[in-house]
């Protein structure tokens, strides 16, 4: 288990009605009104918890890439992260995997690729879902 040697930040969401509901983080002033996506029997027109976690965790992991980066040699400026959360059924209730594919403009696969895997070492988001929730991480040469 990665725990850290100690909280530097702290974040603390609401959230009532689930994904109907509400969530916010009032110390920031940021509130959502959650909406179902279609394929859940919801409208779709607006964030969802899975919506929220594919952003999060694609800003998480460029940001990993970043230290990955200065470690490697690697340009990332202009690099973009695509992140697909998916949710399924899953014995009684439902799982979810995660798909990242990474565009590094101007670096060859190979190298975008060993950058992308050693971001995958490091990236918070990744560390938790490790040995929970499947995921893949490529480097690709276009998006």
């Amino acid at each position: 288990m990665d725990t850290p040697n100690e909280i530097v930040y702290a974040v603390t969401a609401d959230s009532t009605g689930g994904r109907a509901g509400t969530s916010s983080v009032p110390a920031l002033g940021i509130s959502h009104v959650m909406r179902a996506p279609k394929e859940l029997g919801g409208p779709g027109d607006g964030p969802n918890p899975e919506a929220l976690f594919a952003m999060g965790y694609g800003a998480c992991f460029q940001g990993a890439m970043g230290l990955a980066a200065k470690e490697l040699g690697i340009d990332t400026k202009d690099s973009v992260v695509r992140t697909t959360i998916g949710l399924g059924p899953e014995g009684d209730s439902f799982a979810l995997t995660a798909d990242i594919k990474v565009f590094i403009p101007g670096v060859e696969l190979d190298r975008a690729q060993a950058l992308v895997d050693r971001a995958h070492q490091l990236c918070p988001y990744s560390k938790a879902t490790r040995g929970n929730v499947p995921v893949t991480v490529t480097a690709v040469a276009a998006l």
